[in-house]
C-alpha cells in the first residue's frame, strides 16, 4: 500500500449528505437525451456493465439502455444485487465475459460504476485476450478500502474484510489493467475519497473529470456521454479523452 492509500481520508459528512442529489442528476440525465443523442455511434462490440456494491441491474439500466441505442451488445452482470466477492462470483463473471466474447467472436469492453469497477479492472488483467477496453466509474482502486464510506458495508454484505486481496483475482488493485483504461471520478464523490479513484495517465489510461455525486455517476449526462465517447473509438485505435473545445466546460483538467 502507497503512502497516498494510507493517508487518504473518506469524503466529509457534507458531501455523503450531498449523495442525495443523484435523484436531480437522473432528471437531468433524462433532460439531456436530445444532447446525448450526438454522442458517437458505436460498432456493435459486446459491453459488461456492472453494478456497484449492494445495488443491482436496476441500478445501470438507465446506462445499458443508452448504450444498447448506441448500437452496443450490452448485457448486465445477471447476478441479483452486488455483495461483494461471495462464494461463486467471480466464477460467474468471469464465465460472463468468456460467454459473451465467444457469442459476439469479439472482445468485450468492461464498465464498472464503484465496486463494479473493480472487478472490471481484475477481470481484465486476468484475461486479457478476450477485453477490449475498461471504463470505471467512481472506483476506489487507488485507495485504502477505508477511504470510502462504504468499507462497513462492504464487510457486512460480503462477509469478507474491506481490505482482504484475493490474488487469484488479478493481482493488486491499483495496478492498471493492460489494456486501454478510463477513470471517470468526482471530487464531489460523497462516498470514494476521489483521489483513490483517479488513473495514472499513461499510454493507454487516462482518467476522466466529472461534477457528480458518487450515487448518480452511473446516470449523470457528461458521465454517460464520456463512457459513450471511449467506447466509440476503434479496437486498436485508443486516444486520449479530447478535452478542447465546448467539452473543457463539462470536463476539467484532472490533473490541475
Amino acid at each position: 500500500m502507497t503512502a497516498t492509500a494510507q493517508t487518504l481520508r473518506p469524503p466529509s459528512r457534507t458531501l455523503m449528505f450531498m449523495e442525495g442529489r443523484a435523484i436531480h442528476e437522473f432528471g437531468a440525465f433524462l433532460g439531456a437525451l436530445p444532447l446525448l443523442s450526438l454522442a458517437p455511434r458505436g460498432d456493435g462490440h459486446p459491453v459488461l456493465v456492472l453494478p456497484g456494491l449492494v445495488a443491482s441491474d436496476a441500478s445501470t439500466r438507465a446506462l445499458r439502455t443508452f448504450l444498447t441505442s448506441k448500437g452496443y451488445a450490452v448485457s448486465g452482470w445477471r447476478q441479483g444485487r452486488n455483495y461483494g466477492l461471495r462464494e461463486g462470483v467471480q466464477h460467474a463473471m468471469v464465465d460472463l465475459v468468456e460467454e459473451l466474447s465467444e457469442t459476439h467472436g469479439r472482445k468485450i469492453s468492461l464498465v464498472g460504476w464503484s465496486l463494479g469497477g473493480l472487478y472490471a479492472r481484475q477481470l481484465a488483467k486476468m484475461m486479457p485476450e478476450r477485453v477490449r477496453q475498461v471504463i470505471t466509474l467512481g472506483s476506489p482502486f487507488a485507495g485504502d478500502p477505508r477511504s470510502t464510506n462504504a468499507w462497513r458495508v462492504y464487510e457486512w454484505a460480503s462477509g469478507r474484510k474491506s481490505d482482504e486481496v484475493d490474488p487469484r483475482f488479478g493481482g493488486d488493485l491499483a495496478a492498471p489493467p493492460p489494456v486501454p483504461t478510463t477513470a471517470i471520478f468526482s471530487r464531489t464523490d460523497g462516498v470514494c475519497a476521489w483521489q483513490g479513484c483517479m488513473e495514472k495517465s499513461g499510454g493507454q489510461t487516462e482518467s476522466i473529470e466529472i461534477e457528480s455525486s458518487h450515487c448518480g455517476m452511473g446516470h449523470h449526462p457528461a458521465a454517460v456521454y464520456a463512457v459513450a465517447d471511449r467506447l466509440a473509438q476503434k479496437e486498436g485505435h485508443w486516444r486520449p479523452f479530447d478535452r478542447s473545445g465546448w467539452r473543457s466546460l463539462a470536463y476539467p483538467d484532472p490533473h490541475r
